[in-house]
């Protein structure tokens, strides 16, 4: 119990002062979530809102799949990136594995598919409601898009949240891309198991309480922004 009583009282020495080792680490975790978060959010919204609107053959299929990446785990994706970025990969002339390209890339292959998935039921929904007024003005479905993504942008707003929250607590991709090399790859999550392994609970406890604030603060963030929308179409 003592120890455990010092690991906490040293954690909070780190948090207090500044630790440059702790803050870096969250630094480098937080740009590569919003790497990851914008490359998702400008794949997954129009094909999301494509899936949402578009009549085509294979359309179901595509929404099944995409429904299943949902729950892909992430070693698997972690592995599938690996395979691709290796030097006898197709992509390994890049350069990119153990590199903070490396784990945006994995990253981003887990939050599409949320991205994608959450914005087609976004905007179908909004058609649903909107649709007859826009046939009205003449907009068929495909040119309604624009306009149907600034009425939802605050719905939408949560989806790039929730993408963000999956995004940074993730561990298991990308510390088989990522190498979790210290100062090049080692993200929050990647730290604290590294941390906890070596028994260096202080550090590990710190990163941890930082972690659970973001996800709090993009919880809050989420519901706060859920709250606005269901009041503006309220």
């Amino acid at each position: 119990m003592n120890e455990l009583v010092a690991a906490f009282w040293l954690a909070g020495d780190l948090l207090a002062g500044g630790d440059a080792q702790l803050y870096g680490i969250v630094v480098l975790s937080l740009q590569l979530s919003a790497g990851a978060v914008l490359v998702s959010t400008l794949l997954g919204l129009p094909f999301g809102a494509l899936l949402g609107l578009g009549r085509f053959p294979g359309r179901r299929v595509l929404i099944v799949i995409t429904n299943a990446f949902m729950g892909m785990p992430p070693v698997v994706v972690g592995l599938f990136v690996y395979l691709m970025l290796s030097r006898s990969g197709p992509l390994g002339e890049l350069g990119w594995l153990f590199r903070p390209e490396a784990m945006v890339v994995a990253q981003v292959v887990l939050i599409t598919p949320i991205v994608v998935a959450l914005s087609r039921q976004i905007v179908e929904d909004l058609w649903a409601q909107l649709g007859d007024q826009l046939r009205s003005l003449g907009c068929s479905p495909l040119r309604a898009v624009p306009t149907l993504l600034r009425e939802g942008r605050w719905s939408l707003l949560t989806v790039v949240l929730a993408g963000f929250g999956r995004s940074v607590s993730e561990v298991g991709a990308i510390i088989i891309v990522g190498g979790n090399i210290a100062h090049v790859t080692r993200t929050m999550t990647t730290a604290i198991a590294l941390e906890t392994s070596k028994g260096d609970l202080p550090l590990a406890l710190a990163l941890g309480l930082i972690l659970i604030l973001i996800a709090l603060l993009v919880n809050v963030a989420a519901d706060v922004v859920k709250t606005r929308a269901q009041r503006l179409e309220g």
